[in-house]
């Protein structure tokens, strides 16, 4: 549809953004791109601008179809089109998202509506190759990529040197986890969805949320995981202060859009969102927009949260038996949300035997021979390589007695980009004779291990100075393990038990 001429009375307000203004005029909202070209972004030429015009009506009209008038021009004294403007329905100042944030509201019901109205608007959204190429690893990596050169090619560097370190956690992360985002093209995630999402852009009206301003100058960078586009909103209501609130809005997001996304994917993408407003809180800087260098910092602060918390990490907890380490792995798993992968459980799963079934042999034999534990740890290694490329965590609890075993771990630490920790267990001789008199007694153990064999492996276990050492006689369960960086976070395991040794 051609734009049509327009003619309207002096705005009552202004408002301006990096990319273009917004004039309130009683209950209308007319919105106007600036002649800029942010190499990620051109308006430079009137054209450029109204086919932007165009575009965004289009496309906000999928999830706004009652807000969006239209394109109209701005005409010079003998009606001639200079430029263009987008014609929208006023909403509500009131009822914006982030005005009720500001002031305390309880949002939580209205964060229920909106995860609701976004899964089911992904739900529809359109899909296909091209849109689903931009959800592979090569993609989101360039996405990165662009936007590490456009803010390193400002006059300032408003960010302070956090570029570097988000460079390369983010990188790790991207590089390591190839499985995880085919598998999400796969499952039909990626979507033509909003590319955009902050809470100055969503009303919370009674008929319902309104969602707005939708990026539609890049149909690529619109091309985004499900996970990814709610996470922008999630980053927007954590930089109001609000981060329990975004933590919820994600949960009912994942719920409604029937998303089993691990924890770090949405950590990832909340990094991501949390970059993409830096640069443009950077942009804005150098324009001279008060209060953006702050913006910059406190977005640089969460992206790099974020990072440290979707960090894949891959922790080995070894020891001879009896020095705590399964039940230390346990509480690391239970802590952190990880996997516990244990390799007393793999041994009797490979023999057809219940882990609660006895296989006690002499050191060296039977279940234990020196084959069959290689063929375990091989196995064990296997599953967490699977598991790491998934954007699991992984705590993998089994003696590491020897170092070829140790080695194993740390060259599948490297492969799949993870962070490796390494603790080596220990407890005074007497507890140890304590907890295997007391294990003899159970009949829920699942090591088979008794205090001759216990000794025997103590004699052949190989140093270990890369290792922390951690004396389970003295370390508090829920307290921080030195050497492993405490997130803080805690989510239920999965494992299939937890066995105290």
């Amino acid at each position: 549809m051609p734009p049509t001429a327009q003619t309207f009375t002096p705005y009552a307000a202004v408002r301006e953004t990096h990319a273009g203004v917004v004039f309130l005029v009683g209950d209308r909202a007319y919105k106007m791109k600036k002649p800029e070209n942010f190499g990620f972004l051109d308006y430079s030429t009137r054209e450029l601008r109204l086919a932007a015009c165009r575009r965004e009506v289009d496309l906000n009209r999928r999830l706004a179809p009652d807000v969006y008038d239209g394109v109209f021009d701005v005409s010079d004294a003998r009606g001639n089109a200079v430029d263009h403007l987008v014609a929208m329905r006023r909403m509500p100042d009131a009822r914006r998202l982030s005005t009720l944030v500001h002031l305390g509201a309880d949002v939580g019901a209205d964060l229920r509506r909106i995860a609701r109205v976004l899964a089911a608007f992904h739900f529809d959204s359109d899909r296909g190759d091209e849109i689903s190429a931009q959800g592979a690893a090569p993609a989101l990596r360039g996405r990165w990529r662009d936007s590490f050169a456009q803010v390193r090619a400002l006059p300032q560097d408003v960010l302070e040197k956090r570029t570097d370190e988000i460079e390369c956690l983010a990188l790790r992360f991207v590089d390591g986890r190839h499985a995880l985002l085919t598998s999400r093209i796969d499952q039909g995630r990626i979507v033509d969805g909003h590319g955009d999402l902050l809470t100055d852009d969503v009303f919370c009206l009674d008929d319902g949320p309104r969602i707005l301003d939708c990026l539609e100058f890049d149909d690529d960078l619109r091309f985004v995981d499900g996970l990814d586009d709610a996470a922008f909103l999630a980053m927007d209501l954590e930089r109001l202060g609000a981060a329990d609130a975004a933590d919820s809005f994600l949960e009912h997001y994942a719920d409604f859009a029937g998303d089993p996304a691990p924890t770090a994917l949405r950590h990832h993408y909340t990094a991501y969102r949390a970059f993409v407003r830096a640069k443009v809180a950077c942009l804005r800087a150098q324009q001279g927009g008060q209060g953006a260098g702050d913006q910059a910092h406190l977005l640089a602060d969460i992206c790099l949260r974020h990072l440290r918390e979707s960090a894949v990490r891959l922790v080995v907890v070894g020891g001879t038996p009896a020095t705590g380490k399964s039940t230390l792995a346990g509480h690391l798993a239970d802590r952190r949300g990880m996997v516990r992968l244990s390799s007393d459980r793999v041994r009797k799963e490979r023999a057809g035997l219940d882990p609660l079934q006895s296989a006690a042999a002499a050191h060296g034999t039977g279940l234990y021979s020196a084959g069959n534990t290689g063929a375990v740890y091989r196995d064990l290694l296997d599953r967490a390589r699977r598991l790491l490329a998934m954007g699991e965590s992984v705590v993998l609890d089994a003696s590491f007695a020897d170092t070829r075993h140790r080695h194993g771990a740390r060259d599948l630490a490297e492969e799949a980009q993870a962070d490796l920790t390494e603790i080596h267990c220990t407890a005074p001789a007497d507890e140890i004779d304590r907890r295997l008199t007391r294990r003899a007694r159970e009949a829920d153990s699942v090591s088979d291990a008794d205090a001759r064999v216990a000794r025997r492996m103590e004699a052949a276990f190989a140093e270990w100075p890369e290792a922390v050492v951690v004396d389970t006689s003295k370390q508090d369960p829920d307290e921080p393990v030195p050497g492993l960086p405490d997130t803080g976070r805690s989510s239920a395991a999965r494992d299939t038990a937890t066995t105290a040794d």
